[in-house]
């Protein structure tokens, strides 16, 4: 995020808004004080039933759609990390991202619709993936899991999410939700035994970003 931050402040544009949308369910209290300590200036929203990633149909997060100011979708659905990151240490070391994405989203905005990076109406509607019935009846029971929980009735979120997860087993939104519950987290082993198993299977964990350098 504070990546994001200096991006922001560096395209300086009153037209261009900015929309972070932390899809966690633990609400303000698990998503705020990141929020706090990144201290964006940009638009911060907490998702707890991830209904961005829903109406989107995004696989995984971070993912964005660029918007224009006709409201039409220009790009959407790639992994949007602002840079290449790395977490833990030695031969445990994860390497993601990429530094592509924040020059093309600074292009788009100083260049709107000439942007070498703004993609076919064609193009964005064959990127967007269609809900299946099983992902949309996923996507309920996911909703209701997370209300049964905030509940406190933990045996029936358990049900409901169990539910979620064999409707699409392929959301790693819900995989990684899940994850944040576990003593490990979301970036643990379970969660690299993850990622290796959708590589093996070349499953999208990420939809691969078509930008040019």
């Amino acid at each position: 995020m504070p990546v994001w931050q200096r991006i922001y402040e560096e395209i300086n544009d009153p037209d261009f808004v900015l929309i972070c949308a932390a899809q966690d369910t633990g609400g303000e209290a698990a998503a705020g004080p990141i929020f706090d300590a990144a201290k964006p200036t940009y638009v911060q929203v907490v998702d707890e039933n991830h209904l961005v990633s829903s109406a989107f149909n995004f696989v995984n997060v971070p993912s964005a759609a660029w918007i224009d100011e006709e409201g039409s979708i220009v790009r959407i659905d790639e992994g949007t990390y602002s840079k290449v990151h790395e977490l833990g240490a030695g031969d445990q070391t994860i390497a993601f991202g990429t530094d592509v994405y924040g020059p093309a989203l600074k292009d788009w905005v100083a260049n709107g619709a000439q942007s070498k990076h703004v993609e076919s109406a064609a193009t964005v509607v064959g990127n967007i993936r269609k809900h299946s019935t099983d992902q949309q009846k996923a996507d309920a029971a996911f909703c209701l899991g997370n209300l049964f929980r905030r509940h406190g009735l933990g045996d029936k979120a358990d049900l409901y999410w169990e539910l979620a997860a064999k409707l699409n087993p392929d959301s790693v939104n819900f995989i990684r939700q899940n994850l944040t519950l576990s003593e490990e987290g979301s970036a643990g082993e379970q969660f690299r035994a993850m990622r290796d198993n959708f590589e093996r299977a070349g499953k999208d964990y990420y939809r691969p970003i078509n930008i040019e350098t």
